[in-house]
């Protein structure tokens, strides 16, 4: 697999080089509204944050409708609003991808509405080990929690949308470097598992399980993990990726569908706190790049990408 590690240009070239790729290719450029017609970018986790920056910037860049998510409907309409006063016109729609019947709502608005979709950004994700904040909460109960979203749920997410992705579509899956730093406390054995390059998808879930029962049997550490319930999960995002990528390789290498893994860095969120280096905005800049790699683009692809660049897994 060929390895991109050049620094890319502004998100505006990237939209350029998109447009005019669509006009010789007969692409519809215009996004009339609720038609199949329409080229729809959908956006987990919206209603704040880097995912709410990705929106914004999303709205401003991609040709065709952006679709909002947010947990939280009330949430959700704010952020809508705030966005319209901005001059913007997003979509909303109600997800928590911890619950299938409300993914699979939204599959089916999509299908309705679009006929497919032609990007999906999977930014929804929590963390509960700010060590800032005194929480009394135990670890097994942290693990356990955290890994039905960031994991499970991104897993969830993808196995009701990918099959919706429409020839060069592009899928963001946000991990982070705590993927990386996770990734190297663990053992050797666990290592050379979540580098392998023929891991399944069953044998990554059943890890991301083993996990979460053996911090609850207390032998985590002893069983080779870290003591982070976050990296580990974003540790399963990262691998997950890989696997997905390989997939659509295998299966619709054709459609030159492009999935990859990212890292949007430390940024001032709820998450990270006030104290972190980069704006949601500078934060978005990998994602928005990877969501809006040329037509013809043929990678990167299956990659964790940092600042734009491939990082080595």
């Amino acid at each position: 697999m060929p390895v991109y590690t050049q620094h890319a240009p502004d998100p505006h070239t990237w939209y350029s080089l998109a447009a005019q790729a669509e006009r010789s290719a007969g692409v519809v450029s215009s996004h009339p509204a609720m038609s199949s017609c329409s080229r729809v970018a959908l956006v987990t986790g919206a209603n704040k944050g880097v995912g709410f920056a990705i929106a914004r910037a999303l709205c401003r860049l991609f040709s065709g409708d952006v679709v909002l998510t947010a947990r939280d409907e009330a949430r959700g309409r704010a952020a809508v609003q705030q966005l319209q006063a901005e001059g913007l016109s997003p979509r909303l729609h109600q997800l928590d991808i911890t619950d299938l019947q409300s993914i699979r709502a939204l599959r089916d608005f999509l299908r309705r509405e679009y006929g497919g979709l032609d990007v999906l950004v999977n930014n929804a994700a929590i963390y509960m080990e700010n060590p800032k904040v005194v929480d009394t909460t135990p670890f097994h109960i942290k693990a356990e929690v955290t890994m039905k979203t960031n994991f499970d749920g991104t897993r969830d997410v993808c196995t009701e949308l990918l099959p919706l992705m429409r020839p060069r579509g592009r899928v963001v899956n946000v991990s982070s470097m705590e993927s990386l730093r996770a990734l190297k406390s663990c053992s050797p054995e666990l290592q050379q598992k979540f580098r392998s390059e023929t891991i399944t998808e069953e044998e990554l879930v059943g890890l991301m399980k083993k996990f979460v029962e053996d911090t609850k049997k207390g032998v985590h550490q002893k069983e080779g993990w870290p003591s982070t319930a976050y990296g580990v999960t974003k540790i399963g995002v990262t691998v997950l990726s890989r696997i997905q990528a390989r997939h659509l390789s295998e299966q619709r290498g054709g459609d030159k569908i492009l999935l990859n893994a990212c890292c949007p860095g430390w940024v001032r969120t709820d998450m990270a706190g006030p104290n972190a280096t980069k704006s949601p905005e500078e934060g978005a800049e990998t994602p928005v790049y990877l969501a809006l790699l040329p037509p013809d683009a043929e990678g990167p692809h299956g990659q964790f990408v940092v600042e734009k660049r491939v990082e080595q897994w």
